[in-house]
């Protein structure tokens, strides 16, 4: 359905036009959409040792970043264009992250934007749990064995 492959610093047009596609609406929704500063952010941010760009077929769709900690696998970003939305692939790369923290005994856990209720749904549908409030976003996380 998908794979992945690192991401370069040849990518960085291809995320920041995925990331406004992707986040644009929800962005705009919380602090308001400030193209150049949202420009001037992605630039200082970016860090293409830390992704991975998802490939449908030959084309690049999406991104993913994923942080192996401690006390969890943490979700950092998972972003498809609009075209690659609501076809199962999201849920795919979820499920199979959460199979693999399940495997270790340890809980998947993400933020999500209050204002990105699609997204909030997606993760609800998978097995995450509100967990707290942060300001303008919630922390998620998938309930250990034996957690109620």
């Amino acid at each position: 359905m998908y794979t992945l492959r690192q991401a370069t610093d040849d990518d960085y047009d291809f995320l920041f036009a995925l990331h406004r596609s992707a986040m644009r609406e929800y962005v705009e929704a919380t602090w308001g959409w400030h193209e150049e500063w949202q420009a001037e952010y992605f630039l200082k941010k970016f860090d293409p040792s830390t992704r991975q760009i998802i490939v449908i077929g030959s084309v690049d769709a999406g991104v993913l970043v994923v942080e192996e900690r401690p006390d969890g696998v943490y979700l950092g970003l998972i972003e498809l264009l609009p075209a690659y939305q609501g076809r199962g692939i999201g849920t795919a790369i979820i499920n199979q992250l959460i199979a693999g923290a399940q495997r270790r005994g340890l809980p998947l856990t993400l933020h999500v934007l209050s204002t990105n209720q699609p997204a909030r749904r997606l993760y609800e549908r998978l097995g995450l749990n509100v967990v707290e409030e942060e300001g303008h976003r919630y922390r998620m996380s998938t309930p250990l064995k034996g957690d109620t």
